[in-house]
């Protein structure tokens, strides 16, 4: 395991509303996930797993705690240390339930505009997202929009953008809920191997417990808190 972790999540606390309305979605959740590390984040509806996840995107600051990610502090409390948008698009990836892909954009390019957004030359940005496609098994289906492609390669495709600029960190909140046990398992499969092949930390939330077996490691959430994880065999 590296010294350096891939995300580092300290005491991390999130609170909606106040006095009688006051909901704690996040109590004092500590967590940290190694580079080259996959872990699946378990729990019941309303356990507080998607707030987790978006708090650690960056996307849905705590109200308390700290968040370190590649060792870099970069949010203390509800304050941020760093330009989130920029460190978003250059240090982590986000996967939806849905693939989000932009409609009017073939697969290839869906993948490149996230690459020329940060600058990247097109040319590089092509070859970039057709390395990417290739890799996850949807290089023959560059040319076409995502209303041709099947929702396990929509998938395929979303997995590939959010690799596309190196990411230490990749953050997918219910990936497969669309597909079924096929199709999803092997989407999982994909951040398994992406994990281990470019150590990169990925956090997983699913419900779906049929291919848990492809994680490093599976963490179980209640009530806004975080229980014991464990490896799959463990």
């Amino acid at each position: 395991m590296e010294s350096v972790p891939g995300v580092e999540a300290t005491r991390l606390t999130k609170i909606y509303g106040h006095g009688h309305t006051e909901v704690v979605a996040v109590q004092d959740v500590t967590l940290r996930v190694a580079r080259g590390e996959i872990v699946a984040l378990l729990g019941p509806s309303g356990a507080g797993k998607s707030t987790l996840l978006t708090a650690m995107a960056l996307i849905n600051p705590p109200t308390s705690g700290q968040i370190r990610i590649g060792g870099q502090l970069v949010m203390d409390g509800d304050r941020a240390l760093v330009d989130l948008r920029a460190f978003r698009r250059k240090n982590l990836g986000f996967v939806f339930q849905k693939a989000n892909l932009i409609p009017f954009l073939n697969a290839r390019e869906n993948v490149q505009v996230a690459l020329e957004v940060n600058d990247v030359p097109p040319r590089a940005a092509h070859q970039r997202a057709m390395e990417l496609l290739e890799y996850l098994g949807v290089g023959t289906r560059a040319d076409n929009l995502p209303d041709a492609l099947s929702g396990g390669e929509q998938q395929r495709v979303a997995v590939a953008r959010a690799l596309a600029n190196h990411p230490s960190l990749i953050l997918a909140d219910e990936p497969t809920a669309a597909l079924d046990s096929h199709r999803g398992r092997q989407v999982m499969e994909l951040f398994a191997r992406v994990a281990h092949e470019h150590g990169t930390a990925v956090i997983v939330v699913t419900h779906d417990a049929r291919a848990l077996d492809v994680f490093d490691r599976t963490v179980h959430m209640e009530d806004g808190r975080l229980k014991n994880g464990k490896s799959p065999g463990g």
